[in-house]
């Protein structure tokens, strides 16, 4: 009976399967206050997600990425992408607008009225290009 207790307990068909090669073994370093702040900063520059993976790069000489997130392209993203979503409802509304102007008036009113819209749409496409001349200078500059 007692050797029957000895025997390692078999896995269910539950949990994490094993790593092959586990890391078990740890090693401690004591560091000053401002080696620390370095430290603790050249980590968040790396984008790596886990302290360990970054020590164990940085010992062995393993390459990494040092991600730096600009606030004001973050910025620039976001209200393009309010800017683009916007252009999008423009174009809802402009194809509604035709189609009201079809059947609600005539076809010389609605000639009339077409032909302001014209004007209105091409100064949109105007600033479109603009936009467009701006996101090509911000990416040549700082992406």
């Amino acid at each position: 009976m007692n050797e029957e207790r000895r025997e390692p307990r078999k896995r269910g068909k539950g949990g994490r399967p094993p790593k092959n090669d586990p890391a078990k073994h740890r090693l401690t370093v004591n560091l000053t206050d401002t080696q620390h702040a370095g430290f603790l900063a050249m980590f968040e520059q790396s984008g790596v997600n886990s302290l360990s993976a970054f020590i164990s790069a940085r010992i062995f000489g393993d390459e990494f990425r040092i991600v730096k997130t600009d606030a004001s392209a973050v910025e620039f993203t976001a209200k393009l992408t309010a800017l683009h979503s916007q252009f999008r409802s423009v174009g809802v509304n402009y194809n509604q607008i035709v189609k009201e102007l079809h059947s609600n008036f005539g076809e010389k009113k609605a000639l009339a009225l077409l032909y302001k819209l014209e004007k209105a749409t091409v100064e949109l496409a105007g600033i479109g290009r603009e936009v467009m001349l701006l996101c090509e200078q911000f990416k040549a500059k700082y992406l």
